[in-house]
């Protein structure tokens, strides 16, 4: 299973410092990063792609308060994620 998310962000540069000292924190989540994207047409719309391993530990960490201080902490305006099976 993968998870598909998107940020908007204040600041990218910010953002990126601050997402890239989460790595361990997904990775306990059983969330590994398979690809990052930063929107073409918008420089502050990043999008993410992981493999998921257990999506009820995905869901937990998607949902844990600390992720959405992280978030603020990030500078991240909006997000959406949306997990997904390969066909």
């Amino acid at each position: 299973m993968q998870l598909i998310c998107r940020n908007d962000v204040e600041d990218f540069a910010a953002w990126k410092v601050v997402f890239d000292s989460d790595q361990e924190a997904r990775m306990h989540a059983g969330m590994s990063m398979l690809q990052l994207w930063r929107d073409a047409d918008r420089a502050n719309r990043v999008w993410m792609l992981f493999d998921v391993n257990d999506r009820g530990r995905a869901q937990s960490f998607m949902d844990d308060p600390r992720s959405e201080q992280m978030g603020k902490k990030t500078g991240m305006t909006d997000s959406e994620y949306h997990f997904v099976e390969t066909l």
